[in-house]
């Protein structure tokens, strides 16, 4: 006996069948289970700031060729699909821009949506809508003091101030909206049927979102496709001011909005 042993493991093979098991277990969480996503603008605010990154679940809403990296392998329809329910945040795949946008559930297939004068109507009823504090948005180096056009930017410290009221949908999921502009052209909307396979999507951020208000040629977004949706924002796990750098990895904990790690969305 020589007493010399082959270990597998040093063979090239070995190395490639490990990197291979690693990419598909990777690709089935992030296609089924969960993916990341980070925010690039403040359509969403309050509830979602610039430089927030999300945990976005997968499963709740079926699975699309939209829910896969790359948007592969390309199946038609959706398999599993569950509409959302109005309050869900959720990230939606637009064609026309080719990209993922991130807005607000308000109407499902078969609702009637209105905006009269800012106030969200939902099946003939106007949503509640409270008066709240303004809200003092930090301002930092992804984060600086831009209104909406035709509002009044204020300044406290270094906080800009927008006026919000909080919205209550029916059956009680409640949040609170900005509304920068009275009487501002994103104000109105008429009447209109959430066709079947199909929602209404709102961003927050009332005066500056570009959503279901707006159709496709006038910049926005329509009524949004079931199969288009991508999965639901659950849960903020990091947020950054923008003063981070690649390089510098001890300036990702300096730039770092801890209160808002952990947010359930």
């Amino acid at each position: 006996m020589s007493g010399k042993r082959t270990h597998k493991n040093e063979e090239p093979g070995g190395l490639v069948r490990f990197l291979l098991t690693v990419a598909i277990l990777a690709w089935f969480l992030r296609s089924l289970v969960v993916a990341t996503y980070d925010i690039p603008s403040g359509s969403m605010l309050p509830t979602l700031y610039i430089g927030d990154y999300l945990a976005v679940s997968k499963w709740p809403y079926g699975y699309s060729r939209f829910s896969f990296p790359f948007h592969f392998p390309p199946i038609g329809g959706r398999l599993l699909a569950r509409l959302p329910k109005r309050g869900d945040i959720v990230v939606f795949w637009v064609p026309s821009e080719g990209q993922d946008l991130i807005k607000r559930v308000i109407g499902v297939p078969g609702d009637t949506v209105e905006v009269r004068d800012g106030i969200v109507i939902l099946n003939g009823r106007p949503l509640p809508r409270q008066p709240s504090r303004p809200f003092a948005m930090p301002i930092s180096a992804n984060s600086p003091c831009s209104p909406a056009p035709g509002a009044n930017a204020q300044i406290r410290g270094n906080s800009c101030l927008y006026p919000a009221y909080r919205e209550t949908l029916p059956g009680g999921p409640s949040y609170i909206v900005l509304d920068q502009v009275q009487h501002g052209p994103e104000d109105d909307f008429p009447a209109t049927r959430v066709p079947a396979g199909h929602v209404f999507m709102m961003g927050d951020n009332r005066d500056d979102s570009a959503d279901s208000r707006f159709s496709v040629a006038d910049h926005g977004v329509g009524m949004v496709p079931v199969n288009d949706l991508v999965g639901r924002a659950d849960l903020i796990f990091w947020s950054t001011d923008g003063t981070a750098s690649y390089f510098k990895p001890w300036t990702w904990f300096t730039a770092l909005r801890g209160r808002r790690v952990g947010s359930v969305l």
